[in-house]
């Protein structure tokens, strides 16, 4: 079913039963009244390159009794006006061929974005493809070449304050997402421009609030102020630290004190310490608290502010 997670939890919520894999045949109409619409029962089935067909299953057309009926319809990129001697090449479902680095079409002068490039993803997506077009059209415009792009910045800053004190709060949280309290559902649908969400008393607002993980601050670990304590291995909550001999990563993750199931995540892996021993910290666990920063008794850990600024331009 093409529908975000929340809206199908959403629907849920307030009674909606969701049937999969009906597809819609004809509206049902006596006497000039909609009764309601009956539909064909399917099943998906997948070639060889993985795309979905919807087969009918031969069973009994399915009848819903319905007193109004919404049409959701989808969106498709359409580029009728786009006249064929401009140069513009489309592919196969009528998108045109863009390069996913510059943005640059076939007309060396005619550039796109967003999802009339590739294909419906978010507004966030839009706006950061707009940014790299407009710097391979300032290029373009200068006749410099489109892939030698500026880089971006990047930066770290500690955020230690004192011997045990840093700029920000490390307190680990265990709490699972608060929902967020809805209107009766006696109210809110039989008056549609009542407010669903009532949001956050300031109490829940704040243990919400603590559950968020510092994401912006690094663990960055010094080989040479190591000295094998094996602190951090301990006060870890996750225990995503772990002292082992090193070897190659598919060993490794068999090593670790907890288990690495994310294997799109990157292991960090230091150098190799006196005892012949690396320390691995597996990133897909790390709360990013800094107890081990606070715990390493010669700073051989450090949490640094990651600063990471995309070059812009009009």
């Amino acid at each position: 079913m093409k529908a975000s997670p929340w809206e199908k939890e959403d629907a849920l919520h307030e009674d909606i039963q969701i049937l999969d894999n009906h597809v819609p045949k004809i509206f049902v109409v006596e006497d000039g009244k909609l009764k309601g619409m009956t539909f064909e029962k399917v099943h998906a089935v997948f070639n060889e390159k993985g795309k979905r067909s919807l087969v009918p299953t031969g069973e009994p057309e399915v009848f819903i009794e319905a007193d109004d009926v919404l049409v959701a319809i989808g969106l498709e990129n359409t580029f009728p006006w786009v006249e064929k001697s401009t140069g513009v090449e489309f592919g196969e479902w009528g998108m045109p061929i863009v390069d996913a680095v510059t943005f640059q079409s076939t007309n060396k002068s005619v550039f796109f974005g967003g999802d009339s490039a590739f294909g419906p993803k978010n507004v966030i997506t839009a706006v950061a493809h707009g940014h790299q077009a407009a710097i391979s059209i300032n290029l373009y415009l200068k006749e410099k070449s489109l892939t030698e792009r500026p880089s971006p910045f990047v930066n770290l800053v500690s955020q230690k304050m004192g011997i045990h004190e840093w700029s920000y709060d490390s307190e680990v949280e265990n709490d699972l997402r608060y929902a967020v309290p809805h209107a009766a559902k006696a109210a809110t649908l039989t008056d549609r421009k009542m407010e669903v969400e009532l949001g956050f008393d300031v109490q829940t607002a704040l243990k919400e609030a603590r559950r968020c993980l510092n994401c912006d601050v690094q663990t960055v670990f010094v080989k040479d102020r190591c000295i094998e304590c094996d602190a951090c291995m301990d006060i870890c909550p996750t225990s995503c630290i772990t002292f082992t001999a090193n070897g190659e990563e598919e060993d490794l993750r068999t090593r670790l004190k907890a288990p690495s199931l994310n294997l799109t995540q990157s292991l960090y892996v230091s150098d190799t310490l006196p005892t012949s021993r690396v320390m691995v910290k597996d990133e897909d666990v790390c709360l990013h608290c800094g107890l081990c920063a606070e715990r390493c008794p010669t700073s051989a850990w450090d949490m640094q502010q990651f600063l990471y600024k995309v070059t812009k331009a009009c």
